[in-house]
């Protein structure tokens, strides 16, 4: 009896306690020897707008579990007549749509003219494409164990992009080591922000609508969840993505604590957000930009984000995120990833120089709000708008995630100099007030014009006591 007491004791701690647990062991991920290559597709020219050579092979990530192998297919396209330095990575495709060569769109066949090569893969959610069986084993041992190894998303996200830039470097008669710049939206877009954190041949990150910041919901804090479950809405408007979590009931369920989810949460947030790890990526000369899409179910700590961490690159284009086409006066921004990756790939080549981060302030003067946002010297900025939401629903909450920026709380902004200002007239019966500007810049890479955007940080402002 004692002997069984003390195996299930040692079976619990196991279970509980794997937060100290090394989530990527980069040996063995930039080890080519461990890929277990499956040629799909040989070495092969494709003709088009522009002539390339492409090669489709299946590889080994790891195993999940032991006995559980992890397998992806990786498509990789070079100039036709030179080897490619470095390379565009990217894991927005499917199994199927691989199976086809590769069309480069314009601004890829710009990258590829100049040197450099297209990796692709599939970031997927394995019952997506037919394996529902292991994502729901994936999900129970998560859910009893805490172990990061076995969350899709935590591990074979980001560990599915460091082994495709393995597989690439592995083809030394197509590939010289280079810049490595990768970029994607919701899941292809969390998983290069939590790969390049620990894969520095990784060299630049362009990410739409993925967790940035290590707020207080996303390390379950048990009030802040308490607070927002019970919040009016329909109960799957909040799912915080996978970096909520949304798996935080899966694990009390199975006998899991709210200590035991806050200590995996403090532990696995140094693997997983940006902001833990901003100092260390521009020491290595990361270069980032960031659409958190201010109205989406995983960007649902936008204020806390502005308020912590103002530096981080973000663009906000209002009323967007997964399925919304955004507010009417949105700028698109469909050349902000063409201009940031040539800019990344081709500095010599491209004039002019990306916005950084503005700094804001804001006054209140009786019935108005009077904000500035600055830019340093010269930056060239051409545009200011800004956008404003009274008494926002509380964060991550459905009505938060629906709630628009009405049409007549958004104007243009007045410049002198490098600031920007604007004068809000206040609503006399609101508690607080959000807002953010978005700036525009024109980059020029051989005489084209990338229509390129930055904004202020997320700030909110308290005009009357809670």
């Amino acid at each position: 009896m004692y002997k069984i007491v003390i195996t299930i004791l040692v079976s619990l701690f196991v279970s509980f306690s794997a937060f100290s647990m090394k989530v990527f062991d980069m040996e063995e991920i930039c080890d080519p020897g461990t890929l277990q290559i499956k040629v799909l597709q040989d070495w092969h020219r494709v003709q088009g707008p522009i002539e390339t050579r492409q090669k489709l092979v299946s590889i080994n990530v790891g195993d999940l579990w032991p006995g559980q192998e992890y397998r992806i297919p990786v498509r990789m396209v070079v100039p036709a007549n030179r080897k490619a330095k470095g390379f565009h990575l990217t894991g927005g495709s499917s199994p199927s749509r691989l199976q086809k060569d590769a069309r480069p769109n314009p601004t890829e066949r710009e990258l590829i003219q100049g040197g450099v090569g297209l990796v692709i893969t599939v970031v997927q959610e394995p019952g997506t494409y037919g394996q529902r069986a292991l994502s729901q084993a994936a999900e129970k041992r998560f859910a009893e164990t805490l172990n990061p190894r076995v969350k899709i998303q935590y591990w074979a996200w980001p560990a599915t992009l460091m082994r495709a830039i393995t597989t690439a470097y592995a083809e030394k008669d197509h590939f010289e080591k280079g810049k490595v710049a990768a970029s994607g939206g919701s899941k292809n877009g969390a998983s290069p922000s939590m790969a390049i954190i620990h894969d520095e041949r990784m060299t630049a990150v362009h990410a739409t609508v993925s967790p940035i910041w290590d707020s207080p919901l996303r390390l379950n804090d048990e009030d802040a969840w308490k607070e927002l479950r019970a919040q009016p809405g329909k109960r799957g408007g909040f799912t915080g993505g996978h970096f909520g979590p949304n798996f935080n009931e899966d694990v009390l369920d199975a006998g899991g604590t709210w200590k035991d989810l806050q200590h995996f949460a403090r532990d696995i947030s140094d693997h997983v957000f940006i902001s833990r790890n901003l100092k260390a990526l521009r020491k290595r000369g990361v270069d980032m930009l960031f659409h958190p899409g201010p109205h989406d179910f995983v960007a649902f700590d936008m204020a806390w984000g502005g308020k912590h961490h103002p530096t981080i690159p973000v663009y906000l284009g209002a009323n967007t995120g997964h399925g919304k086409r955004g507010h009417p006066k949105t700028e698109r921004d469909q050349q902000n990833k063409s201009g940031f990756m040539l800019k990344h790939f081709f500095p010599d080549e491209t004039k002019g120089e990306l916005l950084a981060p503005p700094q804001v302030k804001s006054e209140r003067k009786g019935k108005t709000l009077n904000v500035s946002v600055s830019f340093a010297p010269d930056s060239g900025e051409e545009s200011g708008r800004i956008w404003w939401i009274f008494d926002r629903a509380p964060d991550g909450s459905p009505n938060y995630i629906t709630e628009m920026i009405p049409d007549n709380q958004t104007m243009e902004m007045k410049r002198t100099g490098n600031q920007w200002s604007a004068t809000i007239k206040l609503d006399p019966k609101a508690k607080r007030i959000d807002f953010f500007s978005n700036h525009r810049k024109t980059l020029r890479y051989k005489e084209s014009p990338y229509r390129t955007y930055m904004s202020s940080p997320y700030t909110r402002i308290i005009l009357a006591k809670q």
